[in-house]
């Protein structure tokens, strides 16, 4: 069991939903977070809101950050004290945990830094929640040792997400074993937006196929997992990043409820 805020992640405890887009924009986040949290309030979700203030990993030097650290976490203050929902964002190095972790509930290491020690340690001494995102390039199973060295550094509360493993050059793959498999040392959360990404894909960018996200979803809610981690936007074709992946925002509700429906059933 883990804590995020005072949100209990239990794999066989109803689904919890963490939800927002990839990169805080300041023109449409705060009605993103309005939105999320009256569509999970109505069907009585568990909700924490997520946004990345920097999205330091960046294919080409011409791709946009974000905010950056100060102006987010601002953000983030604001967003978690209006609508009294914990927020979660993610760190890229060391220095940057102890200013974010005065704000956030939950701190997100990033899967390609999941096997950075001194990042780890640096989260785990934190007191926040830590959500280590399983890097692409590692099996489930090995996921264990670092959770292990989260909690040996002082972490109390760890999650760990599922976001697909490597596939080639440009592509990843989901395998629903990952989830049984961790969920003997973990709660564990299903990041449904970034499991259908194609790394390097594009034109200097990340792609993905986003028609598969309901599909993956589907099999991944089934199996029994303590939450459902989902990117979403208004507006994808014209989001800061991750256009490609990013679920549209008028689907929410839609997807919220065939992924409750299902857990449910997978829960009886």
């Amino acid at each position: 069991m883990a804590k995020i805020g005072k949100i209990e992640l239990i794999n066989s405890n109803p689904l919890v939903v963490i939800a927002g887009p990839c990169a805080i924009e300041e023109d449409n986040v705060f009605d993103i977070a309005e939105k999320l949290v009256e569509v999970c309030s109505r069907h009585s979700v568990p909700f924490i809101f997520k946004a990345s203030y920097d999205k330091a990993n960046r294919q080409s030097l011409e791709s946009a950050r974000g905010c950056g650290i100060d102006k987010g976490l601002e953000i983030l203050g604001a967003i978690k004290e209006k609508y009294g929902v914990p927020v979660l964002t993610d760190v890229h190095s060391v220095e940057e945990v102890a200013k974010v972790a005065k704000v956030v509930d939950c701190i997100q290491i990033p899967a390609f830094l999941s096997r950075q020690t001194d990042l780890v340690v640096a989260v785990a001494k934190s007191g926040r929640t830590v959500n280590i995102k399983k890097g692409q390039f590692l099996s489930p199973d090995q996921m264990e040792s670092i959770v292990e060295k989260a909690a040996k550094s002082g972490a109390e509360d760890i999650v760990v997400t599922e976001r697909g493993a490597s596939f080639g050059y440009n592509d990843l793959i989901f395998d629903p074993r990952s989830l049984t498999i961790m969920k003997e040392f973990s709660p564990v959360i299903f990041d449904a937006t970034h499991s259908v990404q194609k790394p390097g894909s594009g034109a200097g960018i990340s792609g993905g196929d986003r028609k598969f996200i309901e599909t993956l979803v589907r099999a991944a809610v089934a199996v029994g997992i303590a939450g459902l981690f989902i990117e979403t936007h208004p507006d994808p074709a014209n989001a800061l990043s991750d256009r490609e992946t990013q679920w549209p925002l008028d689907k929410f509700e839609e997807l919220l409820l065939l992924a409750t429906r299902i857990d449910k059933a997978s829960k009886c």
